[in-house]
């Protein structure tokens, strides 16, 4: 897997025997999981160096520049996601030449009696494992900077930066103590093999096997450059010169003045039909990239994007389900009863920052659009469809594994070689990280004046549900490679048992929701130090390392653009052609809105206007058993389980705030490479997909940086003509079509 996707490892390593085979004719490949025995190698060398200099240099390195470069993104209109892949394959040429250029003088720490040589030898695959770590951990974006991006942009208050860093450090660093308790079980068990790692293990073999260029071919390593040169020229034209063909919408130039067409045919506010881009970034910013997303989840996710967009949404706007003509057809902002934007200072206590209820009856409820309050529903079945498809698809298989996890027979051979090799982490050192982290958080959120207003009881909560939930999740994906999300629950709970209270409700949703995913990550990455043969101490410390400098960076990164740039995220006020329009802000900001300041009792409970929505928790757990019947029913149907409920559920989980642009493009690369290229090339497929993809992804980040950098910054703005708008050129799509209904920019309809 790269990115959190799978493939087909028989394609990677077919001549290799399934079964077993022998490491210097002691040791037997007895992994009970073939495809771990088919792609993990059996062989050590424990005298190889970790920890170098060039670990130390290059890691630090990639992990800042990473963490800097995907938070700059996160705030423009298309962000972009740089994965680990991306450094992975370019740190590899960089330590060969440092091996080969740097001298091996030994340098001795002054005052202390380390020493340390900068040139311990050739470049090896454990100090490159380490770099990617490092990689990995600026790759991870900081939930918690969304805390702090709303409360200075959207909210319009200020935050001690002491607080805000105590924040993003916090909710990153709790999941080292839930790591340490459960690794026994999700890292040590053979059978918890965690098949997001096994194409990480092959990339790194392949990268490190001797290559020779073929005849009339190139390297991988030349390849990539190739694709980064070409992608670095390339994206000047839709990030400086030509905006307009991130979105191109030709429903809407034809049909000017039609409200419903340009609904139809909008790639940014409509469904998108007839739009595409000619951009790499509307196809990868808000979805893994579509070179490394296999076939099956492809079809899953295009047939449940056509149900939602082309069925669902369409009947429910135009038979004006909650009123849906008086808003727009698409869009994550809130709207009063009026379908105007929602001011949601009429409904806040200015002295206290929280719900006021005599000024709320006073106002209007919050309304949504049609899609919006679809999206939650869905988001409400997918959680519950996650859980049941694990339990009718790979509950026996789960339980199976379990229960030989918590037996303590560990006859692999991977743990052996690991024991045998290498000392363990000491428990305590967890268990100290815990505790001081415990009392950092309890410090942000209780210190400061209460700025983030979770109370202790409110930290405690939100942990212990993260301890709660983050062995059966863990264990989920561990073997499945599926992650239920606690963020809806999270919001669900506080906002029940703490309402009115937006800070509240979000710091509480990142205190039980990330902790728990940044553990299943750093148990992840041990997996993967783990059958690369890392010395665990070596492990942990990277891992600590990089979340200190990741979440550093990031915070930095976010605290300089949200002071920097005039009016980010705030679209009215932006100059011409603006990037800044932070569209995952906004939706997080709004969540703030729903769930925190009026809260789930007002919008999805008995007061609300959206109760039926509730409903769809009993539909997205029934469906996967349906699916699962059938299964049963015609087990020479294979295609059967090939449906996947939770995917298909998922098919326009990104929206908002992603728009049908980003999908119908992505759409289209994914099915062209994972069917036209997987079935009839299928070895240039194998040698360069991945690659490609990591050299589009920078190529693209280099180029946007340098743009903001060299001009953008001192407002060297593009020519002004008409290509050069941010926008599909689409004004009528985001109106409303009931009558009566007054809106910025749009017709009044009697």
């Amino acid at each position: 897997m790269v990115d959190g996707e799978t493939v087909d490892v028989d394609e990677i390593h077919p001549s290799k025997d399934s079964k077993k085979f022998e490491q210097d004719g002691e040791e037997e490949n007895d992994s009970p999981i073939e495809q771990v025995r088919l792609t993990v190698p059996i062989t050590d060398d424990p005298e190889l160096p970790c920890l170098t200099f060039r670990t130390w240099f290059l890691g630090i390195i990639s992990c800042t520049l990473l963490a800097f470069a995907n938070q700059f993104f996160v705030f423009r209109q298309n962000p972009l996601y740089i994965s680990s892949v991306a450094a992975q394959i370019a740190v590899l040429p960089i330590g060969k030449f440092m091996a080969a250029s740097l001298p091996d003088k030994v340098v001795r720490v002054p005052g202390t009696k380390w020493s340390f040589s900068l040139n311990p030898g050739p470049f090896n695959l454990k100090e490159h494992v380490l770099i990617t770590i490092f990689a990995n951990s600026g790759s991870n974006s900081v939930y918690a900077v969304n805390i702090i991006a709303i409360i200075i942009a959207f909210y319009h208050r200020k935050i001690n930066p002491i607080a805000a860093l105590l924040l993003t450090q916090t909710t990153q660093m709790l999941g080292y103590g839930w790591a340490g308790v459960f690794r026994k079980f999700l890292v040590d068990s053979p059978y918890m093999w965690w098949p997001a790692n096994l194409v990480q293990v092959s990339l790194f073999r392949a990268l490190h096997d001797d290559e020779k260029r073929p005849k009339g071919g190139l390297t991988r390593l030349q390849f990539f450059l190739v694709v980064l040169t070409s992608s670095f020229a390339y994206y000047i034209i839709p990030n400086y010169l030509f905006q307009s063909i991130t979105a191109l919408s030709f429903v809407c130039w034809i049909w000017k003045d039609s409200i419903t067409a340009q609904q139809i045919g909008s790639g940014l506010s409509g469904l998108g039909i007839g739009s595409f881009a000619l951009d790499w970034s509307t196809i990868s910013s808000f979805l893994p990239s579509p070179l490394a997303t296999p076939g099956f989840a492809v079809v899953n996710l295009l047939f449940g994007y056509i149900i939602i967009l082309y069925i669902i949404l369409p009947i429910t706007y135009w038979t004006n389900s909650y009123e849906a003509k008086r808003f727009p057809i698409i869009s994550p902002d809130v709207f009063d009863v009026a379908g105007s934007p929602y001011n949601v200072t009429h409904i806040l206590n200015s002295t206290t920052f929280s719900f006021n209820e005599e000024a709320y009856n006073g106002y209007s409820k919050v309304h949504l659009s049609v899609f919006f309050v679809y999206a939650y529903g869905l988001s409400f079945a997918l959680l519950a469809a996650t859980l049941s498809h694990v339990i009718f698809f790979h509950g026996r298989t789960i339980w199976a594994q379990a229960k030989a996890s918590f037996s303590d027979k560990f006859g692999d051979v991977h743990t052996r070689i690991m024991k045998k090799n290498y000392a363990v982490v000491p428990q305590w050192w967890f268990y100290t990280i815990l505790i001081i982290v415990i009392g950092f958080a309890m410090l942000a959120c209780e210190g400061f004046n209460r700025q983030l207003q979770l109370p202790y009881w409110g930290v405690l909560l939100a942990i212990s549900l993260a301890f709660f939930f983050t062995l059966p999740i863990g264990v989920i994906q561990a073997t499945t490679n599926q992650q239920p999300g606690l963020n809806v629950i999270t919001e669900l709970i506080i906002g029940y048992m703490y309402p009115g209270r937006p800070l509240a409700n979000v710091t509480f949703k990142t205190y039980g929701y990330i902790s728990m995913s940044q553990a299943i990550m750093f148990l992840s990455d041990f997996k993967l130090g783990h059958y690369m043969k890392i010395p665990p101490k070596s492990m942990f410390v990277v891992q600590l390392v990089g979340t200190v400098i990741a979440s550093t960076t990031y915070f930095g990164t976010a605290w300089w653009l949200l002071h920097s740039v005039e009016n980010i995220c705030d679209r009215k006020k932006l100059p011409h052609g603006s990037p800044w329009t932070c569209p995952g802000d906004r939706v997080f900001y709004n969540a703030s809105v729903i769930w925190g300041v009026v809260g789930p009792l007002r919008m999805f409970g008995s007061l609300g206007l959206y109760s039926k929505m509730n409903y769809f928790f009993l539909i997205g757990f029934l469906a996967p058993f349906v699916v699962w019947i059938f299964s049963r029913i015609f087990p020479e149907k294979k295609w059967i389980k090939l449906i996947n409920i939770p995917v298909i559920l998922s098919g326009t989980g990104a929206m908002p705030p992603a728009r049908s642009v980003n999908y119908i493009s992505w759409f289209a690369v994914a099915l062209f490479f994972n069917f036209v290229v997987y079935h009839r090339y299928r070895k240039w497929w194998v040698r360069h997909n991945y690659i490609l993809s990591a050299g589009l992804d920078a190529g693209v980040a280099f180029m946007a940086i340098l743009c903001y950098f060299a001009l953008q910054y001192q407002n060297i703005l593009g020519p002004e003509w008409w290509g050069l708008d941010l926008d599909d050129h689409c004004p009528l799509a985001s109106c409303p079509t009931a009558p009566g209904v007054v809106a910025d920019g749009c017709p009044l309809l009697q």
